[in-house]
């Protein structure tokens, strides 16, 4: 048995230890995999040389795809990113933090270099007096060149990424939002990324557009809507938004952000049926919070009154993303990766998780026992008898914090495209308009 024979040698740590890694994967191959001589299991285990599959190639194959993780929330932690605007003209201003942490999700098994271009829209870029030493196409250029340069390193592929806009929020043209997305893949064209994303959309309407647009282009098209199982904003069923996403040309569809794990993977499923039923056929992907938002109404964390700043007692165990990343391919979900909160050891526990179908482990996995394993070099005992699956599979973690509840009340304003608080304007947000917002904001409480 296949998967018996790789699990085995998995939980053998000592054999490990001899792999001769790749930025990606380890190229020594497991022991026993002589028996592994057919199939997409064998097809990852080595480096192809030469060119490399293509997205859908590879998910066509039926293999693995594991994405990167949250570029703007990493980022901001250290130092490079500021809350609020999430911009990523740190790809231009401060290029060695941005290709540090490409290199660390590529060493934790990720196949996917995402351009860090979310938010990099010129009328993001310029929104609410927020100014620039760099141009949009400055930055976006800069983030590909990054990409591309850390996804030679390593079996991955650069993805294009575009997100939703201000100007469909203020109710702009659907010819003036795709002029907004046009710019972008101007430079991703001209960069030779080699596929392309819409993400972050909370309306499908907006997304649809994104999607027109990127796949004039010729290239494989991903999209992700920031949504739950309510739907997008103006209430389109999860199954209905997937539909119009496949016929507006997305060959991989999926949400993104906003919500965690358990959320989006129930969400795909959703879409997945919608899809399914409508007789159409695509492929499939999920890239949560690593933040836990059992509490969350229709529009995600951003409803929480910690987010952005006291997220951290809802961030996910790594044994939580095993558990996702098992959950997510048995739903049928083969592109696997996460969004806002996820860290490099993450992303590492998705590749671990999934190392029986995917056959090899990442480069990172050197330096971390399977469920614990390296634990028993510890020189306390009572640490030494955690080196073992069903301890860390079985724990509850405490927070520490015994005067916080566990769940928390969503602002839940119910404010979408349309609304005057959700105008944007070039000008910083004036005092009269923040303290309008303060005064709404202590009415609700």
């Amino acid at each position: 048995n296949i998967r018996d024979i790789i699990e085995s040698d998995i939980r053998s740590t000592a054999p490990l230890l001899d792999y001769k890694c790749s930025t990606d994967i380890c190229t020594k191959p497991f022991p026993n995999s002589q028996t592994l001589k057919s199939g997409p299991v064998t097809a990852a285990i080595i480096m192809a040389s030469g060119a490399k599959k293509g997205i859908l190639e590879r998910l066509d194959a039926g293999e693995i795809v594991i994405g990167d993780g949250g570029f703007v929330f990493a980022l901001e932690k250290r130092g490079y990113v500021k809350a609020g605007p999430w911009t990523p003209e740190a790809a231009a201003e401060h290029p060695e933090a941005v290709r540090q942490l490409h290199r660390e999700f590529l060493r934790a098994g990720s196949n996917v270099m995402q351009t860090f271009t979310f938010y990099a829209s010129d009328d993001k870029l310029e929104n609410r007096g927020h100014t620039q030493r760099f141009t949009g196409q400055q930055i976006n250029e800069a983030a590909c060149d990054l990409a591309r340069e850390v996804a030679n390193e390593g079996d991955a592929l650069v993805a294009g990424g575009v997100s939703q806009t201000p100007s469909y929020l203020s109710c702009k043209s659907e010819n003036d939002v795709k002029a907004i997305f046009k710019k972008q893949i101007d430079v991703f064209v001209k960069k030779n990324v080699d596929f392309l994303i819409a993400e972050y959309f909370e309306h499908v309407e907006e997304a649809e557009w994104a999607v027109q647009v990127l796949k004039a282009t010729g290239k494989p098209v991903a999209a992700t809507l920031c949504i739950g199982p309510e739907g997008d904003l103006n209430k389109v069923s999860p199954g209905d938004c997937a539909v119009r996403l496949v016929k507006a040309g997305a060959q991989i569809v999926g949400v993104n952000c906003h919500f965690d794990p358990e959320t989006c993977v129930k969400t795909v499923k959703m879409m997945k049926a919608g899809v399914e039923k409508a007789g159409l056929k695509a492929h499939y992907m999920t890239q949560p919070l690593a933040y836990h938002t059992p509490d969350c109404s229709c529009q995600g964390f951003i409803d929480l009154p910690e987010f952005p700043f006291g997220l951290e007692p809802r961030i996910l165990t790594r044994w939580d993303m095993q558990k996702y990343a098992r959950e997510a391919y048995n739903a049928g979900i083969h592109y696997i990766g996460g969004c806002c909160g996820f860290e490099p050891y993450h992303t590492r526990a998705l590749a671990e998780e999934l190392a029986p179908e995917r056959g090899f482990l990442p480069a990172g996995s050197e330096k971390h026992g399977n469920w614990g394993s390296g634990l028993e070099m510890h020189t306390k005992p009572w640490v030494r008898a955690r080196a073992r699956r069903d301890y860390w599979e079985k724990l509850k973690p405490a927070s520490g914090r015994p005067f916080c509840p566990a769940m928390a009340t969503p602002d839940g304003w119910g404010v979408t495209k349309g609304h005057a608080d959700l105008m944007q304007q070039k000008e910083a947000t004036s005092q009269e308009q923040l303290k309008a917002l303060f005064d709404k904001a202590n009415k609700s409480h």
